[in-house]
């Protein structure tokens, strides 16, 4: 059987509709069944395929054992705690990998570490040392780890993609304003600067193999010279733009294998 494991809400940030929405595709595809990470069962037995969005320690420590014992979890447990971002902050520094170059402004984000924001305020944009000096007290004052990352200048892109099963998007926010929290406004509209898509997308899936995470999305920033630059990569995104064909894909690996 095929159980999906929803996220917490508050991992969800102005997108749980969206986020059960592609879990409950995938689901459905194969005639599963869904529970709220928080409502988990924890005497489900690993002869299952979990989907698993989940992101609460006790759900990952749980589907960690599942994995010892046989079962088949997307994405991964150890993947999920690979993209708390001040892992894979150094996990991209480890591989000279499509890293944010130091901004010679000094304009930079202080962003919440321990995972994927969880609020508005868990993503700070710093226009200069001061901003920067307030926001890390802030942090620091609400005992909340943080990583510091440059701000690039340029056109902000989303991206999807299922590894294994030969699907990756991208998409413009600032087209149609169809962004979380508005963060994507600091960079203005976008030029649409051309850069080499399929080196992106190859980009992308190797760091997806390095994080144990098949089922991807993300930001990036291509500049105008063409140069891109990952700033955000998480577990399972919502898919919200490309929905249905992200399920299939997600169906095809399950059905296939990795």
């Amino acid at each position: 059987m095929t159980i999906g494991i929803a996220r917490a809400e508050q991992f969800s940030p102005n997108s749980v509709a969206k986020d059960r929405a592609i879990l409950e595709a995938g689901v459905n595809r194969f005639n599963g069944v869904s529970v709220s990470e928080a409502d988990l069962d924890k005497t489900i037995s690993a002869q299952h395929t979990f989907l698993n969005m989940g992101r609460l320690p006790e759900t990952i420590e749980w589907l960690k054992q599942r994995e010892g014992e046989g079962a088949r979890v997307l994405n991964s447990a150890y993947g999920v705690e690979k993209c708390r971002r001040d892992r894979f902050d150094a996990l991209m520094k480890e591989h000279h990998i499509a890293i944010p170059p130091v901004n010679k402004d000094g304009a930079c984000w202080v962003k919440r570490a321990d995972g994927a924001a969880q609020s508005e305020d868990d993503v700070v944009f710093c226009k200069n040392d001061a901003a920067l000096s307030e926001a890390k007290e802030r942090f620091e004052t609400n005992g909340i780890d943080y990583i510091v990352q440059p701000h690039v200048n340029g056109d902000w892109v989303k991206f999807y993609g299922v590894e294994g099963a030969g699907f990756f998007r991208t998409f413009y926010p600032g087209d149609d304003c169809g962004w979380k929290f508005g963060h994507e406004a600091v960079n203005g509209k976008p030029h649409h600067y051309f850069y080499e898509k399929e080196h992106l997308r190859a980009t992308l899936e190797m760091l997806s193999r390095l994080a144990r995470t098949p089922i991807y999305g993300g930001d990036a920033v291509v500049t105008p010279d063409g140069e891109f630059y990952v700033i955000d990569f998480n577990d399972w995104p919502s898919f919200s733009r490309c929905r249905d064909e992200a399920a299939e894909a997600i169906c095809k690996v399950i059905g296939y294998g990795l």
